[in-house]
């Protein structure tokens, strides 16, 4: 299993924000044949190092996570409505 898992920081992270950028997120699933599993959480503790969204996404390879990164869905409707309420992103992508 592959996994791709990102961390988002808004600009603004408002409750309303976070339910938006959490909808855009989750708006992937059933959409991408490739990915095999979506868990999108909002950050609860709100501290210092903490990141408002985290992404967790599994694949069947890094092959096919590579084929999600360029899906029409992906970069059309989630990077394009997702990129310009970000702040800064942070991702980690390995093998279990």
């Amino acid at each position: 299993m592959f996994y791709h898992v990102v961390l988002f920081k808004l600009k603004d992270n408002s409750p309303e924000n976070m339910d938006k950028a959490r909808n855009i997120l989750t708006s992937m699933e059933g959409k991408i044949p490739q990915l095999k599993g979506l868990t999108v959480g909002k950050d609860e503790l709100f501290t210092e190092r903490s990141y408002d969204i985290c992404l967790i996404t599994t694949f069947d390879s890094k092959e096919d996570m590579d084929a999600y990164q360029v899906h029409e869905y992906h970069v059309n409707e989630v990077l394009a409505n997702l990129r310009p309420m970000l702040e800064a992103s942070k991702a980690c992508d390995f093998t279990a």
